[in-house]
């Protein structure tokens, strides 16, 4: 099990990127949550198996690239500290 942090910088806030986020977390084995944050990013922590993770950043990143501008990711072993996917704030 891995984890992922992705900070994504752009026009992804107000524009659904939470929401879209979160449909799309559905049809993968991941846990974790999306947020926006103070300064107009959105913040995205997903924990899961390697290889279900590698298709769900894939699938935000295609789904949503008209808004995403920069993307930051840093990876790590699992918490398990999530029941399932959510989006905070």
């Amino acid at each position: 099990m891995e984890r992922r942090e992705i900070y994504y910088s752009g026009r992804v806030q107000g524009v659904g990127f939470r929401y879209t986020t979160l449909q799309i977390a559905a049809g993968f084995n991941v846990t974790g949550y999306v947020e926006n944050l103070a300064d107009g990013r959105v913040h995205l922590v997903a924990e899961g198996p390697s290889e279900e993770l590698d298709q769900f950043t894939r699938a935000v990143s295609a789904r949503l690239a008209y808004h995403i501008r920069t993307t930051e990711e840093s990876r790590g072993p699992a918490t398990g500290r999530f029941s399932g996917f959510t989006i905070r704030g």
